[in-house]
């Protein structure tokens, strides 16, 4: 069942899915806009950082089985996996998957398939793609299928997850759905979930939600537990014990291209209805604030003044490089309404996106007041804190439990946890 695919949108999903296709059986060809991408990744190198990628990007091209431009291509089957953000009013932007639904209209023809991975908003299949898609002439469900089945991977477990995971299959009609399920059998291991359009989008966007007004439950737990003198880490653990409940962690925010976009898709969808999963978002979206306010409250404490703030952790979670609605960045804005001198570092951003990063550790730590842990690096974890000799003041704030407080107290440090007031 050889078929030949055309992947539009070249990024942490789309150049993954690429490769998988590629390395199982079918002929590939991406298109991304970002030329600098594509000539990247044409000579086998990465423009995103993901646990093996790199060795089958190399297969794919070395077999003549993946090809990139900046066009698409003629083929059997058309995967769109293009951002789809948030505006700064917090309603969907959309125009990255009509344009690139666009792009594909010259290039189709009869019995072609045309997936969207983007997660969206319920009803962007019917208002956004299908309109474009009729331009082609085609018949919808008889001449043209047309599916959504939305990546449901990790950052850094991204391989595992594609192999391993169900798929949910929201197909414009029961063929369109079927030929979808058929073609992701080439690699998928897990279940196919067969529905309509509607029905998977909806799906998606609940998922991530979920998670959200869990990950507000937390904070708002942490944040209690903060003025009550709770470890919040030790009393989760212990709840969650219970075998019907798991309550998530708190942190200082939430990012990534899902879980800090997807529930305001909801809340555009019907803003009277959605008022639990509005408060979820504000909650969320406002730790960056508490987590700064916390540190101030911290330093005022012990007298210092014109503090240095180093930040560990630009990327939105541990051990990935992906910044995109990353809470670190709005800690690091906090810090800087407050007046405070800061400097950023993640050894995994190796290009600086803000004007506070640093590409170099000694820089951030150098006559810092306090250094605050934002990401859960590995290499954070594994800090020796014994080597950190050039900081002003020995004082970590720790916003996701990931040292040991044990090891930087016999250092000489006071370690302060976010939800646990106890230092």
């Amino acid at each position: 069942m050889k078929k030949s695919i055309c992947v539009v949108g070249l990024g942490y999903i789309g150049l993954p899915t690429a490769v998988m296709f590629a390395n199982h059986g079918h002929q590939v060809h991406g298109v991304d806009i970002n030329e600098k991408a594509v000539k990247m990744i044409g000579n086998k190198e990465l423009h995103i950082e993901e646990d093996g990628l790199q060795e089958r990007l190399d297969t794919a091209i070395d077999n003549g089985a993946f090809t990139v431009g900046t066009k698409p291509v003629e083929a059997d089957v058309f995967i769109i996996a293009v951002p789809s953000p948030i505006n700064p009013d917090k309603t969907a932007e959309l125009e990255y998957v009509r344009q690139a639904t666009a792009s594909i209209v010259p290039f189709l023809k009869k019995g072609n398939l045309v997936i969207l991975e983007s997660t969206v908003p319920p009803k962007t299949v019917e208002n956004v793609m299908i309109p474009e898609l009729i331009q082609s002439g085609l018949n919808m469900g008889t001449e043209l299928f047309v599916s959504h089945s939305p990546e449901r991977v990790i950052p850094g477990k991204v391989f595992t997850e594609l192999v391993s995971n169900d798929r949910i299959i929201g197909g414009i009609n029961e063929q369109s759905a079927r030929v979808t399920s058929e073609l992701y059998n080439s690699f998928v291991e897990g279940r196919m979930h067969e529905t309509d359009t509607t029905t998977a989008e909806l799906v998606k966007v609940m998922e991530n939600t979920y998670r959200d007004v869990n990950i507000a439950f937390a904070n708002e737990l942490a944040m209690i537990a903060q003025n009550i003198g709770v470890n919040i880490w030790e009393a989760i653990q212990l709840a969650n014990y219970h075998p019907r409940v798991n309550i998530h962690t708190p942190g200082p925010g939430v990012g990534g291209h899902c879980i800090a976009v997807d529930p305001w898709f909801l809340v555009e969808l019907d803003p009277q209805k959605s008022k639990m999963i509005h408060l979820a978002r504000q909650t969320n979206d406002g730790m960056p604030a508490y987590t700064a306010q916390l540190t101030a409250d911290i330093l005022k404490a012990k007298g210092i003044v014109d503090p240095k703030i180093a930040i560990f952790g630009l990327a939105f979670k541990g051990n990935i490089d992906d910044m995109r609605e990353s809470p670190s960045v709005d800690v690091v804005e906090q810090f800087t309404l407050r007046n405070f001198n800061v400097k950023a570092f993640d050894p995994h951003i190796k290009v600086n996106n803000i004007d506070q990063q640093t590409q170099h550790a000694e820089e951030a730590l150098t006559d810092a007041s306090a250094l605050v842990i934002v990401t859960d690096h590995q290499v954070f974890k594994d800090l020796d804190p014994m080597t950190l000799t050039s900081m002003k003041n020995k004082i970590i704030v720790d916003t996701k439990n990931c040292i040991s407080r044990e090891k930087w107290q016999a250092a000489g440090f006071d370690v302060y946890v976010l939800g646990d007031s106890k230092n």
